[in-house]
C-alpha cells in the first residue's frame, strides 16, 4: 500500500521520531577530509517551531569537533534504535549563549563540566538540518511491515514498504 504524506506531516513525523532519541552520532569532517563520528547526548530534540528541528549537544570549547566545525560546518547526525532511524544533514555552529545553556542544562553534564552551567569550557553545538530521512518500523507500522514482508516472501514480490511515507521518507527542511 502506498501512502504519501504532506511535507508538513513528514516534518511532524520526523519531530516525533527525534523526540524518542537521547543520543546521536555527530559526523564531522576532519582537516584532512576524513569523516569522523562520535556519540553525543541530545540536549534538545526540536525548536519551539515544530516544523524546524534543531539539535543541541553540549561540548568542550577546546574539543576536536569544534576545530572540525570551524573548518567545515557541514554535518550529518544519525539516530538509531532497534526500529527507528533518522539521518539529518545540515550545518552546525558553536554557541556560548549562557541563557541557552541554562535552558538546556542537564545535571549529568557536570561529569564533564565540573564548574556547572558557568563552566568556561562549556559550549553547545547547534545543528540546523536542511534535510532528513527517516525509517520507522515501530508500533503498528512495524506489525504491518512484518505482514508485508511475509506476504512478499510467499509471493516472491518486493514489499511496498518503501512507498509508505508513514514508515520512510525524505524531508526537505
Amino acid at each position: 500500500m502506498s501512502t504519501i504524506l504532506s511535507e508538513s506531516d513528514k516534518r511532524k513525523k520526523l519531530n516525533e521520531l527525534i523526540a524518542h532519541f537521547d543520543t546521536a552520532m555527530l559526523v564531522t569532517k576532519t582537516g584532512d577530509g576524513r569523516l569522523r563520528s562520535r556519540p553525543l547526548a541530545v540536549a534538545k530534540g526540536e525548536s519551539e517551531a515544530e516544523s524546524e528541528p534543531l539539535l543541541y549537544f553540549s561540548t568542550a570549547i577546546d574539543s576536536a569537533k569544534i576545530r572540525e566545525l570551524e573548518g567545515d560546518p557541514q554535518v550529518n547526525v544519525v539516530m538509531q534504535s532497534s526500529r527507528r532511524f533518522v539521518s539529518l544533514t545540515g550545518r552546525a555552529h558553536v554557541s556560548r549563549d549562557r541563557s541557552l545553556i541554562e535552558k538546556l542544562w542537564s545535571e549529568s553534564w557536570k561529569v564533564w563540566f565540573p564548574g556547572g552551567k558557568d563552566d568556561p569550557s562549556l559550549a553547545l553545538v547547534v545543528v540546523e538540518p536542511d534535510e532528513a530521512s527517516y525509517w520507522d518500523s515501530s508500533g503498528t507500522e512495524g506489525i504491518r511491515l512484518l505482514f508485508e514482508m511475509a506476504k512478499a516472501y510467499m509471493t516472491h514480490e518486493k514489499p511496498p514498504s518503501d512507498r509508505d511515507e508513514r514508515r520512510t521518507a525524505h524531508v526537505k527542511l
